[in-house]
């Protein structure tokens, strides 16, 4: 892939996830924070962008968001397929919900 294309692919990440992410915090903030494990000061300045701003953005160069599964296990649990996949989900959510909120 040359460096033109995944530049492209990046922008097409950032701008699906910029708009997105924008809408789950105008529908519901609190419910967004947690799922997009962004602080409540990232959240109030995405639901503030203009969409010029988010095209800004979105063609930095560089991904706007972050692979949140640090933790092996919380990856493990959400990918496993045991009889109780629900109780999995809930428990990796459950440990999600302790992890600090991304600030940056």
């Amino acid at each position: 892939m040359k460096l033109d294309e995944m530049l492209d692919e990046m922008r097409d990440v950032n701008l699906n996830y910029l708009m997105l992410a924008q809408h789950m915090i105008q529908t519901d903030k609190t419910a967004a924070v947690f799922r997009l494990g962004i602080s409540q000061d990232v959240a109030d300045l995405i639901e503030t962008l203009t969409s010029a701003q988010i095209l800004k953005l979105a063609s930095s160069g560089m991904l706007v968001s972050r692979f949140r599964f640090d933790d092996g296990m919380v990856l493990n649990m959400l990918t496993s397929y045991t009889k109780d996949r629900a109780m999995a989900q809930s428990h990796a959510a459950i440990l999600m919900a302790g992890q600090q909120a991304a600030f940056a």
